[in-house]
């Protein structure tokens, strides 16, 4: 077994992977903000870096991030693909590695999976299991 999976797995990254990831959500984040990005599928859009994994030899990053709004998803993300090695030239002068990850930005679906669930926790089926008890069914 190698020394660095005896430490994490996929489903539970290292300490390290997780600052390395958080240092360079911030760095990506300021720099989206104020870049002027020179593709126009990202021209005018807000852009939230939700999160970044990276792999555990830090030769690759997975940045998930979700423009404004939730508005042209796709089109963001492959905007943000295209320019990634831009991305990561201004990277490298906010954040200090030996070797800087390759980026590859994914759309963020958690906001998606959390308006599923809080749709279904609304609902009259769920609503009407958690009201209050009938008598009946306590007397017995």
């Amino acid at each position: 077994m190698s020394k660095s999976s005896q430490f994490h797995d996929d489903r539970n990254p290292g300490h390290r992977l997780l600052r390395v990831g958080e240092n360079i959500r911030h760095a990506l984040s300021e720099i989206l903000s104020r870049e002027d990005l020179q593709d126009s599928a990202l021209e005018g859009i807000s852009i939230t870096v939700t999160e970044v994994r990276c792999s555990p030899d830090l030769r690759n990053a997975t940045v998930y991030v979700m423009p404004l709004g939730g508005v042209h998803e796709q089109d963001v993300v492959d905007g943000l693909n295209r320019c990634s090695k831009f991305l990561r030239g201004q990277l490298s002068r906010h954040v200090r590695m030996k070797y800087l990850p390759r980026l590859k930005f994914q759309a963020d679906s958690s906001f998606g999976e959390a308006d599923h669930i809080e749709k279904l926790l609304h609902s009259p089926r769920v609503a009407r299991d958690l009201g209050p008890r009938d008598e009946e069914a306590e007397d017995d």
